[in-house]
C-alpha cells in the first residue's frame, strides 16, 4: 500500500547515530518481524526513525529552484546549517524527493549522521510516460505504468549501496489523485470507479516494489 511520508517515517525504532561518522559500506537495512510485531533494523539495531519531510528553497525562489544544481560550496554550507539544525532537534533521518545526488545522501550521513529516505512521487503530480505532460496520472494506462517503473528503477540504479540511505518511499498520498479519465473505469457506476482506479495505483506500486 501507498503510505503517507508520516506513516513511514514514524513506523520504526532506535537511537540517532552519533556525529560525525567515518566514512564507511552501506549498512544494512532490514524489517524484522516477531511476536512483539515489526520493526527496522539497521545492521542489526533496533532503529526508531525520527524523521522530517526535508526540502531547500531559498526565501525568493519556487518549485523550480534545485539545490543540488548549485556549486558545492553552496549545498555544503545549506547542508551543514539544516542538518545542523535538525541533529539538535533530534532527527536522525530526512525524506527527500529522487533528484538528490547520491554523493550528497553520503555527505549528509557521514558528515551529520542523518539517514536519507528517498521518495519517487509515482506520477503523484502528473508525468510526461507517453512524451507530453499529462497533469492526472492514468495508473491503468500500460506505457505509464512502465514509463513509471523504469523511473523509479533508474532512481535505484543511481543510488542503492550508498552510505546514509535508509529506505525508499513510493508515491505521496498518490490515493488523492486518483482523477484521470479513460474507457477502463468511466463506464462502471459512479460509486465503483474510484475502486477500480485504486486497484490500478495499488497494483502498480506493488510491481515497483
Amino acid at each position: 500500500r501507498v503510505l503517507s511520508s508520516c506513516a513511514l517515517l514514524a513506523a520504526a525504532l532506535a537511537p540517532a547515530l552519533p556525529t560525525p561518522i567515518a566514512a564507511q559500506s552501506p549498512a544494512a537495512v532490514r524489517v524484522v518481524s516477531d511476536a512483539s510485531g515489526s520493526r527496522l533494523q539497521v545492521d542489526g539495531r533496533d532503529f526508531f526513525v525520527k524523521g522530517v519531510n526535508w526540502d531547500y528553497f531559498p526565501v525568493g525562489t519556487n518549485y523550480s529552484y534545485s539545490l543540488w544544481t548549485q556549486p558545492d560550496e553552496v549545498v555544503t554550507a545549506a547542508l551543514d546549517r539544516e542538518m545542523g539544525l535538525l541533529k539538535i532537534m533530534g532527527a536522525n533521518a530526512i525524506r527527500v524527493y529522487n533528484g538528490i545526488p547520491a554523493r550528497w545522501v553520503k555527505y549528509i550521513y557521514e558528515k551529520h549522521g542523518i539517514y536519507t529516505v528517498v521518495n519517487h512521487p509515482l506520477g503523484r503530480y502528473g508525468n510526461s510516460a507517453n512524451g507530453t505532460f499529462v497533469a492526472q496520472t492514468d495508473y491503468s494506462d500500460a506505457r505509464t505504468r512502465a514509463a513509471l517503473t523504469a523511473e523509479v528503477l533508474a532512481v535505484v540504479d543511481d543510488l542503492k549501496g550508498t552510505p546514509g540511505l535508509l529506505m525508499w518511499l513510493l508515491g505521496n498520498e498518490n490515493n488523492y489523485g486518483l482523477e484521470w479519465k479513460s474507457a477502463a473505469t468511466e463506464n462502471l457506476p459512479v460509486g465503483e470507479r474510484q475502486a477500480a482506479k485504486a486497484k490500478f495505483l495499488y497494483s502498480l506500486v506493488g510491481e515497483v516494489a
